[in-house]
């Protein structure tokens, strides 16, 4: 058996045990003071530890690119400050080109001064005290730029936070129709210094009545001899509804083209009749006895000046009156005739040509042609 007396010293050594284990344990409680993203707290721990070892064990985990200070395999000391910044990835495209930044700042602002970037009259697609979490950030920057615009007969000079060429317009307030012409296009990039020209395009339709010209149907017949030629139908001229375009660019026609034209009245051919009856030769022409006349029908060597007033109005008809006229159409003199029928009719007892003939010989040609035809010859009537 234990005596009293062990007992006793036992249990006082177990007290004298106990009690040193707590001075010890006392001696390695170890206090750290935590900043991670700027949160403060503070980490208590017994014995030695890592910074890692502490991160651990207060649920803090630690990536690839992440700040630690003191590093991670460094011991800790009592008191000691850890400060852990967490890396995140921020999508930077500045004026259309793009790249991949790691950075520890939170914001974009402290992002964008790390990067050294004041972005001072930039356009932003986040405001700069936008948090960046730890999954990350896009952010677009269009910066400033210089530009020059000339339009509507101005040029304007100012700086804009545009990405193409079609912002810096709506930014300055120039507005553009349908069928306006941007030089360079509106979706081109816009770049410092840049030059642009805007032109105003329109287009103006407008209506017109325009004439269309008929026709001539020839139809022989044996009703008139080879060198004769009859309308049997006068020609009547058509009309006809254009529509043209215009396209005018800054007030100038540049260009015109039809794009509509519709008949209105279609034109009815003349009809001629053409002769293919042979002319039989003619007589001799013998000298005329003189006779008394009681409507003057004659007068001269061989002329016959029969019905004079009815041709003095023919000819103002055919040729107004003119009895010498040649406008190079194959019709002579006052009474228009062609060299084969005055010819075939004796006029080179006279001239060669109708319009060579004084009004006399011509009367007494036609005349002779009245003997056959009658003034079937001729289209104006008496």
């Amino acid at each position: 058996m234990i005596s009293r007396n062990a007992k006793i010293l036992a249990a006082t050594g177990a007290a004298v045990v106990l009690t040193g284990g707590a001075v010890g344990a006392a001696q390695l409680d170890k206090t750290v003071n935590l900043s991670v993203d700027g949160t403060s707290s503070t980490a208590q721990f017994f014995g030695t530890r890592t910074v890692g070892d502490v991160l651990a064990g207060q649920g803090i985990e630690v990536k690839p690119g992440d700040v630690v200070v003191p590093a991670t395999g460094s011991t800790v000391d009592d008191g000691e400050s850890i400060t852990v910044k967490y890396a995140r990835m921020l999508s930077l495209t500045v004026d259309g080109k793009t790249r991949q930044i790691r950075t520890t700042e939170t914001t974009v602002d402290g992002a964008l001064l790390a990067l050294g970037l004041r972005g001072d009259g930039a356009r932003l697609s986040a405001s700069r005290s936008q948090t960046i979490g730890r999954q990350g950030l896009s952010l677009t920057i269009v910066t400033p730029k210089a530009v020059t615009v000339t339009a509507d007969g101005k040029t304007t000079k100012k700086t804009v936070a545009a990405a193409t060429v079609g912002e810096a317009l709506t930014q300055l307030g120039v507005r553009l129709g349908k069928a306006d012409k941007v030089n360079p296009p509106v979706t081109t990039r816009l770049t410092n210094g840049a030059k642009v020209a805007v032109q105003r395009v329109q287009t103006k339709d407008t209506r017109s009545t325009q004439s269309i010209a008929f026709g001539t149907t020839r139809t022989k017949t044996n009703d008139l001899y080879s060198d004769q030629t009859k309308v049997s139908r006068a020609g009547v001229a058509g009309t006809r509804v254009v529509t043209s375009r215009a396209t005018v660019i800054d007030g100038t026609v540049v260009s015109r083209r039809t794009i509509a034209s519709t008949v209105t009245k279609a034109p009815v051919d003349r009809v001629l009749l053409v002769g293919t009856k042979s002319r039989p030769a003619p007589a001799p022409a013998a000298a005329p006895a003189p006779t008394a006349s009681t409507g003057g029908s004659s007068s001269g060597a061989g002329l016959n000046l029969a019905r004079a007033s009815m041709w003095d109005s023919i000819a103002q008809c055919e040729s107004s009156g003119n009895w010498h006229i040649n406008t190079g159409n194959g019709y002579y003199g006052g009474l228009q005739f062609l060299t084969s029928t005055w010819l075939g009719y004796g006029g080179g007892d006279f001239a060669s040509r109708a319009d060579l003939a004084s009004r006399e010989q011509q009367i007494t040609v036609a005349n002779r042609v009245y003997a056959d035809n009658g003034t079937s010859q001729w289209q104006c009537k008496p």
